[in-house]
């Protein structure tokens, strides 16, 4: 068995690991051999000293996420096997390799067994995140391993880890290229187009987890006024135009975004005067506004990235969705998510049912949503179960 450094956890404290959560927190560790940086590799050990788990070591609350459960060894082959499995599921759900689409998430971390890696794919180019210290130092062996197993269908691989890396890691990591380069960033999904801004824009430069509520927002688009807030580079909203909407308004607070808003619906719909995009901030917008509209889209960025900060976001959710409730007409559709992952679907939904009952409306659940197939939730890590939605019909 290849040895690593080790990590010994108190007395009766594997219990999670044995169950196979991806996580070793802080609370558990009894000790850590002296000498570790931030991203090493080590072993778990029980206080028994049984082998558990092999992971990279983190400072934080979470000290190690897990890898394997077997005693393996993280090379090359190690890599390439979890990135081809991770690969062969999306092309089983049919989101790799298919014509009309060329955009998909290929690494969702734990859902993955791979804790503290994001790959994005676009058009041929794979956009990476990593979370960790250790995810970052395995780049190049991750890169290499994409170029394995995609071959042909890869052209690029960029690193975005700059904005993603723990701030206490110490680590000042630059957004480059590891593989490749390309000029193209317009990609398709569900056979529409659009630009995707990785080397300036949030995330990896689309948010790819909407894909099959955008889908479902289009069906009710036909012939209602539509609102898309938050809407970053615009994607609910060239779904309403082709599914047949009579306007649609598009508001988010980067210029930039709506720069790019406005390229996709002239990607799409060039000429198209149903569309109309306004550089200001939400909140703002639904004050000034006295537009009533018969479809809204509320996607807002997290409120709360931890828990500390729940109470807070709860009341931003309230007060957004009660702005919503007041803006939508009569039997109205509101399209409302959270994708903050500390804030539970009972929480966002409640926070929902207050907004209505402050409003005055009437509300009928049509749809509960969650992201796609290609974002799995690793059942033994419930925690990456992270985004909410309602789909309201409105009295």
């Amino acid at each position: 068995m290849i040895s690593y450094p080790k990590v010994v956890l108190k007395k009766d404290k594997e219990h999670s690991i044995k169950r196979f959560h991806p996580w070793v927190f802080s609370g558990a560790v009894a000790r850590v051999d002296e000498g570790l940086e931030e991203g090493d590799l080590v072993s778990v050990y029980s206080n028994e000293d049984d082998f558990l788990a092999l992971g990279h070591i983190a400072i934080g609350s979470i000290v190690v996420r897990i890898l394997s459960f077997e005693p393996v060894e993280i090379n090359k082959e190690f890599w390439v096997e979890r990135l081809k499995s991770a690969c062969d599921v999306r092309r089983e759900i049919g989101l790799l390799g298919i014509e009309n689409n060329n955009v998909c998430r290929l690494v969702h971390g734990e859902g993955d067994i791979l804790p503290g890696l994001i790959v994005d794919y676009y058009a041929g180019t794979a956009v990476i995140q990593a979370h960790s210290v250790g995810m970052y130092l395995h780049r190049g062996d991750i890169a290499e391993a994409l170029q394995e197993v995609l071959g042909d269908d890869l052209i690029a691989v960029y690193d975005k880890s700059e904005g993603t890396l723990p701030f206490k890691s110490g680590i000042e990591p630059t957004n480059e290229y590891l593989l490749g380069e390309t000029k193209d960033f317009t990609a398709i999904e569900n056979g529409l187009k659009f630009k995707v801004d990785w080397l300036e824009g949030q995330k990896t430069g689309f948010f790819i987890d909407q894909r099959e509520n955008r889908s479902l927002l289009e069906r009710y688009s036909k012939g209602r006024s539509v609102l898309n807030m938050f809407c970053y580079t615009g994607g609910f909203s060239f779904y309403a135009m082709r599914g047949g909407a009579n306007l649609v308004h598009s508001v988010d607070s980067s210029a930039r975004a709506i720069e790019v808003t406005n390229e996709n619906v002239e990607l799409n719909f060039p000429g198209d005067k149903r569309h109309e995009a306004f550089a200001t901030d939400a909140f703002k917008f639904l004050d000034d506004s006295d537009q009533k509209y018969d479809l809204i889209v509320l996607d807002p960025p997290a409120f709360a990235k931890h828990k500390k900060v729940l109470a807070n976001a709860l009341k931003g959710y309230k007060r957004l969705n009660l702005k919503g409730f007041q803006a939508i007409k009569k039997g109205g559709i509101m399209f409302t998510f959270s994708c903050s992952q500390a804030v539970s679907k009972e929480e966002f939904r409640k926070a929902v049912f207050i907004a209505a009952a402050n409003a005055g409306r009437r509300v009928r659940i049509l749809h509960q949503l969650n992201q796609p197939a290609d974002h799995p939730v690793n059942i033994f890590h419930p925690e990456g179960d992270y985004l909410k939605g309602l789909v309201l019909y409105v009295e």
